[in-house]
This record gives structure tokens, C-alpha cells and sequence, in this order.
């Protein structure tokens, strides 16, 4: 049941990211060769007002696909004699109503690609309304102090609300969490709240030799708070800023090394995950279960949108560099070089996905 509830909201975060796509692309009128769910082998498809919709064998990914995007085209223009060149600028005119995606102004280019990010940041915030609705909110309340911890050598008291860490607003008590596993040393400048009024004092993590790591002698929260409607929105958008900020913190521990190819998990990593929260929400009822499955989908939803923002060739942020280099250039790139990077690029994301796929497995068997 896990493995099936996996597919499903990783179809669900894969389908918006594409949808995000699409809509925007057609809005601007570019057209659009098939909107596709899923990788590999088609198993259905169907055609409508000029698009093929498929559903494809591996449920481990989708694609919207433009006209004329990444030369693909450029085959059939020199099959038909057309010099490639020329063979954007004729694409409107083969093709009826519309326009391919190297015609579309800039500005529709760059909003069609942000689109995807975008819509996985609106569907993880649709999730978190519903999940600070139900739950409530997490806030940055101290329930308890280590008695030798360096928080009550601050001063710090149980009931405080912790305001900020040097100057970085703390939303919710995940964030004090985060920044503790990712604090590498030195003096923290704390604001906090006590009795209405805001406070100052510095402290100074202590070292645990044997698990490697700070601690702030903070021993949990103080549970979660049921909010008003209004504060529900705000602290949604504090929820999806805390998973975009988490994976961005992440992918720096992995540029400089400190995560290993055991702390990385691909789809199979992802279904066990997700498995491992139906079996232990199942005794909790059905609710909870729904719960905690949109939170695993809010983490989802937001680490696809912050990876594919990121600036590499076949990724949503390799193709807005291209769009920006052609605002500053005043002319594009040759398509057919374009179309060369972004091939290179996703080649070596397949190589990538065949290692963590690999790797999942190895930690399985």
C-alpha cells in the first residue's frame, strides 16, 4: 500500500510541476507536442486540440513538450531541405495556430519555465493549509532546558518564544532544529520573547565528541498551537519557506562534501519512506494517515521545485540562463547548441538516476 500511495503523490507533485508548464506555456500561445505522465514506453495516449496526453510505463517522472523546443525539429527541417537556421522561423507557419517555443518572446519563455517551480511551491502550500488547519502550528515555544546545556547558561527559561538567531527570523520550532544540526560553531546572538517583551543574550552550543555535533540544551517543543485563518495563510508560506530553506541547506552539505551517498535517496529510498509512514500511521486512523502523506508531499513538492530552479543544462534553471543570456546577448543561442547542452545535461541526469537507483537498492539488499 505504501509503494502505491508513493506513485500517487509523486504523480501528483510530477503532474503540477508539468501543468505549471503547460497552462502558462499555452496562455502565451505556445504550442504544445505532448503533455506526458510518467517515463518510458507509452501506455495510453489520446489526442486533443493539437496535443498528445500519454501516460507512460515508469511513473518516475512526466514532461510537457514544446514545439521547436531543444532542436527537435531540426531533423525535419533538413529531411524537408529547410536550412536549420531558418527552421524556427518557419515553424509557425507549418504548424498551424500558435507558436513554437524559440518564437515566444522572452518574457514568455522565462514565465513558461518558472511556471513549473512555481506551481510545486503553490501545491506545497495548498498542502500545508490543510496541514496547519488540522495540526496547527509548530511555534517556536521552549518547553524544556537541559539543566548543563548552554541555552539556561544564556538565560533562556522555559515559555520563551525564540524570536531569531543572528538576526534570522525563527517561524517555527523546526527552524531552531535546522539551524542547530547545521551549526558548525561560534557564538549564537538570540532574540527572544518573554512576558510580551523582547530580550537579547548570546550563546554558545556545546560539542558532543561522540555524536559530532552542537547542541543548544533545547529539549522540544511546546506542542502544536491551533491558529486563526489569516495566521494559517502566513504560517503556510512560513511552512514551504522552511522546505525550500531545508533543501537548500541540503544541497550545500552535499557541494561541500558532508553528505554522503548513503544520506541521498532516490525513488525506491523515497517509496520505503513513504511505506514507513503508512505502517506507522495506520494504527492512528485514516486521517493521520492522510496527513502525514501530504507533509511527505509538501517535502516532495518543494525539493522539486528548489532542483529544478537549479542552473544545469535540461533542468528548468539551465533553460532560464538560456533565456537570460539571450536578453543580454540581444539574439539566442543557436538552437542546435542549445539543444546539445541540455542533451548533455540530461544524459548525465540518467547516469545520476541509475546510481541513486543503484545505490537504494544496496542500502535494501
Amino acid at each position: 500500500m505504501g509503494i502505491i500511495l508513493f506513485f500517487v503523490l509523486f504523480g501528483v507533485v510530477v503532474v503540477s510541476h508539468e501543468l505549471g508548464h503547460f497552462l502558462v506555456g499555452r496562455a502565451h500561445g505556445i504550442r504544445v507536442k505532448e503533455f506526458a505522465v510518467g517515463m518510458g514506453p507509452r501506455l495510453l495516449h489520446f489526442e486533443k486540440n493539437g496535443v498528445s496526453y500519454a501516460l507512460r510505463l515508469l511513473p518516475i517522472g512526466g514532461a510537457c513538450m514544446f514545439d521547436g523546443e531543444d532542436g527537435r525539429d531540426l531533423e525535419e527541417a533538413e529531411e524537408d531541405g529547410t536550412d536549420t537556421d531558418e527552421a524556427y522561423v518557419t515553424q509557425t507557419e507549418l504548424g498551424g495556430e500558435g507558436c513554437t517555443f524559440p518564437e515566444a518572446p522572452l518574457r514568455a519563455r522565462f514565465l513558461t519555465l518558472l511556471a513549473g517551480p512555481g506551481f510545486n511551491f503553490i501545491l506545497a502550500f495548498l498542502f500545508s493549509l490543510i496541514i496547519v488547519g488540522s495540526y496547527g502550528v509548530d511555534l517556536p515555544v521552549i518547553a524544556k532546558l537541559s539543566e548543563d546545556g548552554a541555552a539556561i547558561e544564556a538565560g533562556l527559561q522555559e515559555g520563551d518564544i525564540i524570536v531569531a538567531f543572528n538576526n534570522k527570523k525563527i517561524h517555527l520550532y523546526r527552524e531552531i532544529s535546522l539551524f542547530s544540526m547545521l551549526y558548525e560553531g561560534g557564538t549564537i546572538e538570540v532574540t527572544y520573547e518573554r512576558d510580551g517583551k523582547q530580550y537579547h543574550t548570546n550563546m554558545t552550543p556545546k560539542y558532543n565528541k561522540e555524536e559530532g555535533r552542537y547542541y543548544m540544551g533545547l529539549i522540544g517543543m511546546s506542542g502544536y498551537t491551533k491558529v486563526s485563518a489569516p495566521a494559517a495563510v502566513k504560517y503556510s508560506c512560513f511552512e514551504v519557506g522552511y522546505w525550500i530553506d531545508s533543501t537548500i541547506k541540503s544541497l550545500g552539505l552535499l557541494v561541500r562534501g558532508k553528505v554522503t551517498k548513503d544520506d541521498v535517496s532516490g525513488p525506491v529510498g523515497m517509496a520505503q519512506t513513504v511505506n514507513t509512514i503508512y505502517t506507522e500511521s495506520k494504527p492512528d486512523g485514516i486521517f493521520y494517515v492522510w496527513l502525514n502523506m501530504l507533509n511527505f508531499a509538501i517535502l516532495l513538492s518543494a525539493n522539486l521545485g528548489v532542483l529544478n530552479l537549479l542552473p544545469l543544462p535540461a533542468l528548468d534553471g539551465g533553460r532560464i540562463i538560456f533565456v537570460l543570456i539571450e536578453a543580454v546577448r540581444g539574439k539566442p543561442i543557436p538552437p542546435e547548441k542549445e539543444g546539445f547542452v541540455h542533451m548533455i545535461g540530461f544524459m548525465a541526469l540518467m547516469v545520476l538516476m541509475i546510481f541513486v537507483f543503484y545505490n537504494d537498492l544496496t542500502k535494501i539488499f
